[in-house]
C-alpha cells in the first residue's frame, strides 16, 4: 500500500506544469515526441511490454459523432486513443429530455449504434426517445478500427469501418456500413452483427460497458441474487444458460411434432402412391412417343455431359498430383540424405568397435603367452624351492657327520692333550667352540634370510589385497548411494508415481498443464512416455524398460514451437543435471498401421503387443523412435537365441529381449547390466523391501570390508615390525660371525704336534668341512636362484595382470561403443523406415498419376464415341439439366405405358392437380420428418456439450474472479471474500476495509459510499481479467469515492490498461483528471459545461483532446 502511494506521488511530481492542448496540436506533436517520451513514460514503465504485446488494430473505437441525439444538435467528432481515454465534463441536468451531459450521450450512442436496445442504456424505454425534440431523426456515426489479423473483410472495408445509425421519430432505425473512403457496403443489421461477432464487441455486457445506472444498481443492491445475476450476465454464463433452456424447450417441441407427424406421413405416402398411379396412366400414345423421342435426344447428350463432368475432376486431380510430385521427391531425398548420414555414423562406430575388438583380439595371444610364462616361472620357482629344501637337508646331514667326527677328534686330542699340555688343550677347545658358534650363526643367518623374504612377500601381498579391497569398497559405496536414492524415489512415488521418473518430474508436468491452460501450446505435450504406458505381463518389465531406455523419461511435441515452450519449462524446472529428451513429431489421432512391417509370432508378443497404450500419440512415438512393433519379447534367453539366431529368424523382427534383459540380434547378443526394473515395476512396497534388503546386505559387506581392511593394516604393520627386527638380527649375526672367523683363523695358524692317528680323521673332517662349505655355497646359490625366480615370477604375474586389466579396459570401452552402435543402428532403422515410407508413398503417387492418365485417355476415347452417337441422334447439341439415370428411368416407364392401352381416362387436370398436390405434401412431410429427426440428434449432442462446458466454465470463472478480487482489494490493504452458491444462485461479497482478519469481514451494504465504489471497481476489474472485448467503458465509476479510494482505483485501472495495450479503455467521469500522469497511451476528452435551460447541442469545438 505504501509502495503504490509513493509511486503515485512521484507521478504527480513529474508533471507539475501539464497543460491542456487541443486535439489538432496533439496530433501535430505526437509523432515528434514518440521516441523521446517512451523512455520517460511513467505508465509504460509500470509494467514493461513483453515481446508478444502489440497495440490493438481491430474493433477499437476511433471516433464517434452525434447529431440531433438526445439533447445535442451536434456533438463530436470525438477522436479516441487506442488505449486509455478519459471523457471529462460536468454532469448535466437530471431532466432527461432537457439537458443531458455529453458523457452519457456518448455512452448511450455507443450502445444504441452497436445494436443495443434502449433498455440497455437505462436512458429510455424506446429508441424514438433519443431523437432531439423538434427534429425528425437522430444520427450517430461510429468509426471502428479494422487493422491486424482480426480485421473484418479488410479487402472490402479497408483500415476502418464506419457505422452510421439513423433513428426516426417513429422509433425505426437504419444502418449504413461504410468503408474508410465513405462507400456504403451494406445496410443490413446482419452484417453489423457479423462485424460485432468478429470483433467480440458485447454492448449489453455490463463488464464491457458499465453504465452509471448499472453501477448504482450494483452498489445499492441488497440481494445476493442480484450480484450473482450481475456476475452471470457479465461472464455471459446467463446467455449460455438461456440458450440451454431454449434448446431443451425446442427439443421437446420437436419431439412432439415428430410423434404427431409420423402417422400422418404414412397416410400421405399411401395417397401419393395412389395419385401417382392415376397420373402415370394419363397421356396419349402420340404424346408419349413425342416425349420419348425428346428424352432419347436428351439422353444421348446427357451421357456426353456426364462423361465431360467425370473428366473434369480427373483432370484437376491429375494436375494437382503432378504439382505435388516434387513434395514427395523432396521428402525422399531428405530421408535418403539422413539415411546416408546415419549409415556413415553407424559404419564409423562399427569400425571403431572393430578396431577395439581387434585390439582386444591382438592382446589375447600376448595375454595367453604371459599367462603361460607366469605358470612356467612358477613351475621353475617350485623346482628351485625343492632344490633349496634338498640342499638344506644335505647340509643338516653333513653337519651331523661333522659333529660326530669332531667328537672323535676331540676324544683323540683329549688323549693327546694330556701330553701336549694345558695350552694346546685350551686352544683346541676354543677352536671347537668358535667353529660351533660360526656354524650356529650361519644357520641363524640363513633362517633370517628366509624370514626376511617371507615378511617382504607377505607385506607386498597384503598391500595388493588392500588395494583390491579398497577398489571393491568404492564400488560398493556407489551402489549403496544409488540404492538409497532409489529407495527415496520409490517412497515418494507411493503417492505420486511420477517421482519414479525424477524428483522434478511432477513439477514439470504441472508446469506443462498450466502452460496448456494458458494456451501456450497448440497441442499439449505427452510425457514422460514411460508414465503413459502399462504392462500386460509384469514379468516383462525389465525387458521393456531396457528396450525403451531413454524413451521412458522422454517427452513428445507436435511442432517445434511447442518444443521451444517445453524447453523453456525444462530450463526452469531442471536448473542442473540431465533433462528429458524432447521428440518432435506431428500428433495423429490414430495409431500407425503396423500390420505390414510389424512382427507377428504365434508364440511370443512384440513390445507393442505387450503394452497397453491409451494415447495414440504415445504409441506412434514409440513406433517411430524404437520400432516396438518389430521387437519380440521371449522370456527364456536360450529360446531367444534359438529363435533369433536360427536359420529362419522371424520376419520383420530386428531384435529380441529376454526376461532378464538380454538383447539378442541375429548375429550377436548383449547381456544386461541391470537386474531390476526402475520405472515399470508394479509392486512399490515389494520393490522398496527388496532394495532395503539389498542395502542391508551391502552395509554388511561394507562392515566386513572395513574389518578386513583394518586386519590387513594390522598385518602390514606387524610384518613390517618383524621385517625390521629380522634385518637387525641379520646384521648383528653377520658381524659376530666375521669376528669369530678371524679369531678361528688365528688359532688355526698356531702349529702344534699332531698324532698320526688324528691325520685321517682330520682329513675326513676337513673333507666334510669342505663339503659343508661347498654345499652351503650351493645352498646359497640355490636360495639366490630361488629369489631370482621369485622376482621373475612376480614380474611375470604383474605383467599378466596389467595386460589383463588393459583387456578389461578395452572391453569396457567396447561396451560403451556397443551402446552407441545400438543407438546408431536404431537411427539407421528409423531413417530407412521413413525413407521406405516416402518411397512407397511416392511410388503409389506415381502409380495413381499413371492410372489417372490411362483413365483420362480411355474416358476421352469413350467421350468421342458418345459425341458421335449423340450427333447421329440429334445433330444439334442440347442443354440437358437432368441426369442420364433419371432420363433412362423415365424412358423405360414411357415404353411400358406405350405398350399398354389406357382403358380408362378421367379428368386430366384434376388428376394432375391431385397428383402434384399429393406429391408436394408427401415430400414436404418426409423432408420435415428427416430434418426434425436430425435436429433432435443434433440438439442432444449440443445439450450435453453445453451442459458440461457450462458447469466447467462457471467453476473456472468463479475461481478466477475470487483470485483477482482478492488481489485488487489487497492493493488498498482491504481483505474480502466471495462465496458463490451456484445451487441457490447467490453471490455473497464481504469486504473488510483496512487490516483485519477473516472473521471481521462485513457485507458491502455496511461500507461507506467510497468503499463500496472501490469494491465495485475491484469487482469489475476482476471480471475484466477473463472477459474478452476490444474496448471497455466505465461511466462515473468514482462518483461515490473519496480521494484515497479514487486515487488507488485510478492507479489500478491505469496499471491494468498499461498491461493491456491491446485493449481500449473509455472512462467517463465528472472529476478533474489533472493528477493524471503524462503518457502517450492516455487521451483526455474534455467537454464544456452544459448551459442550463438551453436545448442547443454542443458543436464539434465543445471538446478538446488533452
Amino acid at each position: 500500500m505504501q509502495k503504490m502511494s509513493k509511486r503515485k506521488s512521484s507521478l504527480l511530481d513529474e508533471t507539475p506544469g501539464k497543460r491542456v492542448r487541443p486535439a489538432d496540436e496533439e496530433e501535430e506533436e505526437g509523432d515528434e515526441n514518440v521516441d523521446g517520451r517512451d523512455q520517460d513514460d511513467p505508465l509504460l514503465t509500470i509494467q514493461p511490454l513483453s515481446a508478444g504485446d502489440v497495440v490493438s488494430d481491430a474493433g477499437i473505437v476511433e471516433s464517434i459523432t452525434l447529431k440531433n441525439f438526445m439533447c445535442h444538435s451536434l456533438l463530436g467528432p470525438f477522436a479516441f486513443g487506442p488505449n486509455v481515454n478519459f471523457v471529462i465534463g460536468n454532469n448535466g441536468s437530471k431532466l432527461f429530455f432537457s439537458v443531458t451531459g455529453g458523457k452519457s450521450a456518448i455512452l448511450t450512442a455507443l450502445i444504441v449504434a452497436l445494436g443495443g436496445n434502449a433498455q440497455a442504456t437505462n436512458r429510455g424505454s424506446s429508441l424514438k426517445g433519443f431523437v432531439k425534440e423538434g427534429e425528425s431523426s437522430a444520427d450517430v456515426s461510429i468509426t471502428l478500427r479494422n487493422k491486424g489479423k482480426d480485421a473484418y473483410k479488410p479487402e472490402v472495408y479497408g483500415s476502418s469501418i464506419t457505422v452510421d445509425l439513423r433513428i426516426t421519430r417513429e422509433g425505426l432505425r437504419t444502418y449504413k456500413l461504410k468503408t474508410k473512403m465513405g462507400q456504403i457496403v451494406s445496410t443490413k443489421k446482419e452484417e453489423l452483427l457479423c462485424i460485432l461477432d468478429n470483433f467480440n464487441i458485447q454492448v449489453n455486457n455490463p463488464v464491457s460497458i458499465l453504465t452509471q445506472e448499472m453501477s448504482k444498481y450494483f452498489l445499492h443492491s441488497k440481494g445476493e441474487g442480484d450480484k450473482y445475476r450481475f456476475f452471470m450476465k457479465a461472464t455471459l454464463l446467463e446467455q449460455m444458460r438461456e440458450d440451454y433452456v431454449y434448446i431443451k424447450e425446442t427439443k421437446n417441441i420437436t419431439e412432439e411434432k415428430v410423434g404427431q407427424h409420423s402417422e400422418c406421413l404414412k397416410d400421405l405416402k399411401r395417397k401419393y402412391l395412389e395419385k401417382e398411379d392415376r397420373y402415370k396412366s394419363l397421356g396419349s400414345v402420340d404424346e408419349m412417343h413425342t416425349k420419348l423421342v425428346e428424352l432419347q435426344k436428351q439422353m444421348a447428350w446427357a451421357l456426353v455431359l456426364e462423361m465431360e463432368r467425370e473428366m473434369e475432376p480427373l483432370q484437376e486431380k491429375l494436375n494437382t498430383d503432378k504439382n505435388s510430385t516434387k513434395k514427395y521427391d523432396d521428402k525422399v531425398e531428405e530421408w535418403m540424405n539422413k539415411t546416408e548420414e546415419a549409415e556413415k555414423k553407424y559404419k564409423a562406430i562399427q569400425e571403431q568397435l572393430e578396431q577395439i575388438t581387434q585390439q582386444a583380439q591382438e592382446l589375447q595371444p600376448t595375454c595367453a603367452t604371459l599367462k603361460e610364462e607366469a605358470q612356467r616361472r612358477n613351475t621353475l620357482l617350485k623346482s628351485s624351492e625343492i632344490t633349496v629344501h634338498r640342499c638344506r637337508t644335505n647340509l643338516k646331514d653333513l653337519d651331523r657327520d661333522r659333529t660326530q667326527l669332531s667328537t672323535r677328534i676331540s676324544d683323540l686330542r683329549l688323549s693327546i692333550s694330556q701330553t701336549t699340555g694345558a695350552e694346546s688343550q685350551a686352544r683346541t677347545e676354543r677352536v671347537q667352540e668358535i667353529e660351533s658358534e660360526i656354524e650356529n650363526l650361519n644357520h641363524h643367518i640363513s633362517t633370517l634370510n628366509q624370514q626376511i623374504d617371507q615378511y617382504q612377500h607377505a607385506c607386498n601381498r597384503t598391500r595388493e589385497e588392500k588395494a583390491r579391497m579398497r577398489k571393491e569398497l568404492d564400488i560398493l559405496h556407489k551402489s549403496i548411494a544409488a540404492n538409497q536414492r532409489n529407495i527415496q524415489t520409490l517412497e515418494s512415488s507411493r503417492s505420486n508415481r511420477l517421482r519414479r521418473f525424477g524428483e522434478h518430474m511432477p513439477a514439470l508436468r504441472n508446469a506443462i498443464e498450466e502452460a496448456h491452460r494458458r494456451g501456450q501450446f497448440r497441442h499439449m505435450p505427452r510425457g514422460p512416455l514411460g508414465f503413459l504406458i502399462s504392462l500386460k505381463d509384469p514379468e516383462q518389465a525389465l525387458a521393456i524398460e531396457l528396450c525403451l531406455k531413454a524413451l521412458m523419461s522422454a517427452f513428445t511435441c507436435d511442432n517445434y514451437d511447442d518444443e521451444k515452450v517445453l524447453q523453456g519449462l525444462m530450463n526452469r524446472v531442471f536448473p542442473t543435471g540431465r533433462r528429458p529428451t524432447i521428440i518432435t513429431s506431428s500428433f495423429l489421432p490414430r495409431v500407425h498401421d503396423t500390420r505390414r512391417r510389424g512382427v507377428n509370432h504365434p508364440d511370443y508378443p512384440s513390445v507393442l503387443q505387450a503394452l497397453e497404450i491409451e494415447d495414440p500419440v504415445v504409441a506412434n512415438c514409440l513406433i517411430d523412435q524404437r520400432s516396438i512393433e518389430s521387437i519380440l519379447l521371449i522370456k527364456n534367453r536360450t529360446e531367444a537365441r534359438r529363435v533369433m539366431q536360427g536359420r529362419n529368424p522371424p520376419q520383420n523382427c530386428i531384435q529380441a529381449f529376454s526376461k532378464d534383459g538380454d538383447q539378442v540380434f541375429t548375429n550377436r547378443t548383449y547381456s544386461a547390466d541391470q537386474t531390476r526394473a526402475n520405472f515399470l515395476s508394479g509392486d512399490v512396497e515389494e520393490e522398496i523391501r527388496h532394495l532395503q534388503r539389498e542395502l542391508e546386505n551391502q552395509r554388511g559387506q561394507e562392515s566386513r570390508f572395513n574389518q578386513q581392511l583394518r586386519k590387513l593394516d594390522d598385518d602390514i604393520k606387524e610384518n613390517e615390525v618383524l621385517l625390521r627386527r629380522a634385518q637387525g638380527e641379520q646384521r648383528h649375526a653377520k658381524d659376530k660371525a666375521t669376528k669369530l672367523q678371524l679369531e678361528l683363523t688365528d688359532l688355526k695358524n698356531v702349529e702344534e704336534p699332531q698324532s698320526e692317528d688324528l691325520m685321517p680323521l682330520e682329513e675326513d673332517h676337513q673333507d666334510i668341512v669342505s663339503k659343508i662349505a661347498s654345499k652351503r655355497t650351493e645352498y646359497e646359490e640355490a636360495k639366490l636362484q630361488m629369489a631370482d625366480l621369485k622376482a621373475s615370477y612376480d614380474k611375470a604375474e604383474r605383467e599378466y595382470n596389467q595386460h589383463k586389466d588393459r583387456i578389461n579396459t578395452i572391453a569396457e570401452e567396447a561396451e560403451t561403443i556397443k551402446e552407441e552402435l545400438s543407438k546408431a543402428d536404431q537411427e539407421v532403422t528409423k531413417c530407412r523406415h521413413h525413407k521406405k515410407h516416402y518411397d512407397d508413398k511416392r511410388a503409389v503417387h506415381l502409380q495413381n498419376i499413371q492410372t489417372l492418365v490411362n483413365n483420362l485417355n480411355s474416358k476421352e476415347k469413350e467421350l468421342q464415341d458418345a459425341i458421335t452417337k449423340a450427333s447421329e441422334i440429334s445433330a444439334e447439341r442440347l442443354e440437358v439439366r437432368r441426369t442420364a439415370r433419371s432420363l433412362e428411368s423415365e424412358i423405360n416407364r414411357l415404353r411400358v405405358k406405350i405398350s399398354t392401352q389406357q382403358e380408362q381416362q378421367g379428368d386430366r387436370e384434376e388428376v394432375v392437380r391431385q397428383y402434384l398436390e399429393a406429391q408436394v405434401n408427401y415430400k414436404n412431410m418426409a423432408q420435415q420428418m428427416k430434418n426434425l429427426n436430425s435436429f433432435i440428434k443434433s440438439l442432444d449432442n449440443v445439450m450435453n456439450r453445453r451442459l458440461q462446458a457450462y458447469a466447467e466454465l462457471r467453476r473456472f470463472l468463479s475461481a478466477r474472479c475470487k483470485y483477482y478480487f482478492d488481489s485488487m482489494l489487497a492493493q488498498r490493504g482491504y481483505t474480502g471474500s466471495m462465496i458463490f452458491d451456484h445451487k441457490n444462485e447467490t453471490l455473497s461479497i464481504s469486504v473488510q476495509p483496512g487490516p483485519g482478519n477473516k472473521a471481521d469481514l462485513s457485507d458491502m451494504r455496511s461500507l461507506s459510499g467510497g468503499e463500496r465504489s472501490f469494491s465495485t471497481v475491484c469487482f469489475v476489474l476482476s471480471l475484466w481479467a477473463f472477459t474478452e472485448a476490444p474496448f471497455r467503458c466505465l461511466d462515473e465509476f468514482d462518483v461515490y469515492m473519496d480521494m484515497v479510494n479514487r486515487r488507488i482505483s485510478m492507479d489500478m485501472m491505469l496499471k491494468v490498461s498499461a498491461s493491456q495495450l491491446y485493449r481500449q479503455f473509455i472512462f467517463l467521469t465528472p472529476q478533474n483528471m489533472g493528477s493524471l500522469p503524462v503518457s502517450k497511451i492516455i487521451r483526455i476528452l474534455r467537454l464544456r459545461d452544459p448551459e442550463r435551460g438551453q436545448n442547443t447541442a454542443l458543436g464539434p469545438a465543445n471538446h478538446e483532446n488533452q
